[in-house]
Parts: C-alpha cells; structure tokens; sequence
C-alpha cells in the first residue's frame, strides 16, 4: 500500500508503466526512499541545476541508483568538484 505513492510520483514526472517497472527493477530500493525526505529534493536539485521535467525523468529512469545518493554527502560535493575542474552546468 505504501509502495502507490512512490509509484503515482514516478508516473507524475512523467514516466509510463514501463518505464516506472524497468526504474525499479534497476534499483529496488527507490520504493523504501522517502517521498518527501530523500525523492522530491533530489528532483527539485536537478531542476535547480537546469534540468526540465523530462530530463528528470529521463535521469531517474536510467539512473535509478541517483536516488539512493546523499545530495549533501555525495552529489553537491562532487557537482562543486566537477565546477572547479572547468565543467560548466550545461554539461
């Protein structure tokens, strides 16, 4: 019962059935993440780095496992990383 959820915000970035099962089976996992805690500010930091809502989708459904990461511990620290090296937001 709990799992509806998660499986209705996958749908609402815009993934279809398909791609919502072939997302989980990559990484079972999203289906204990947070909604609120861990799922939505992921999403709201990609859109932050310029990402539109397909390209979200597109990320999560192919790279689940994202979602599992820390945005503090891992991801921020690594984009910053990635900045000082030369990367600009378009890559």
């Amino acid at each position: 019962e709990n799992l509806k959820p998660r499986v209705q915000w996958l749908k609402d970035l815009g993934m279809d059935n398909s791609q919502v099962a072939k997302t989980i089976m990559k990484f079972p996992q999203l289906m204990c993440c947070s909604l609120d805690q861990n799922l939505k500010p992921m999403v709201q930091w990609l859109k932050e780095l310029g990402m539109d809502d397909s390209q979200v989708a597109k990320t999560i459904a192919n790279f689940p496992q994202l979602m599992g990461c820390s945005l503090e511990e891992n991801l921020k620290p690594m984009v910053q990383w990635l900045k000082e090296l030369g990367m600009d937001d378009s890559q």
